[in-house]
């Protein structure tokens, strides 16, 4: 269950930059984690960096950004680089972590069937419980909606 109010699903992943991040591990602070399709398309690379923009706005308000997708390490450290990404991207090859999320998805597109990650957004609380969802992310404006959700956790 990844419903408002619902304890968010527990992991440790791999996360660029080599070691591994633990949801859990990151309380009390509040995590948004933001699940994207792949490492350096147009829309995942602007909401990076976004993100990477208003990273100290979001630490001064508590909060940690883990950027997730089933992208191996080694294409997040190349993505981070090419980049100058501040937000850790942490890698869910099998993934496991976005079925619990329930972001791996059918899509279409062109009439062609695919399975993929839907570009969306959990806030999480200090508590580990999901505090705002956000589905079907557009990217322009987004980093700014969550960052006021943050502020008003």
């Amino acid at each position: 269950m990844t419903d408002i109010g619902s304890a968010a699903p527990d992991f440790t992943l791999p996360r660029d930059g080599g070691g591994e991040i633990t949801l859990s591990a990151l309380q009390p602070k509040a995590v948004v984690l933001y699940f994207y399709p792949k490492d350096d398309t147009p829309g995942c690379t602007k909401e990076a960096i976004a993100f990477t923009e208003h990273l100290a706005e979001f630490e001064a308000a508590g909060a940690v950004i883990l950027g997730i997708s089933k992208d191996p390490v080694a294409k997040h450290d190349k993505f981070v680089a090419k980049h100058e990404l501040k937000v850790a991207l942490v890698s869910d090859e099998d993934s496991d972590v976005c079925e619990r999320y329930g972001v791996w998805v059918e899509k279409n597109m062109y009439g062609k069937k695919y399975m993929g990650i839907e570009r969306a957004t959990f806030l999480i609380d200090g508590t580990g419980k999901i505090a705002q969802v956000w589905r079907k992310v557009k990217v322009p404006g987004h980093a700014e909606v969550v960052l006021d959700a943050v502020k008003a956790l």
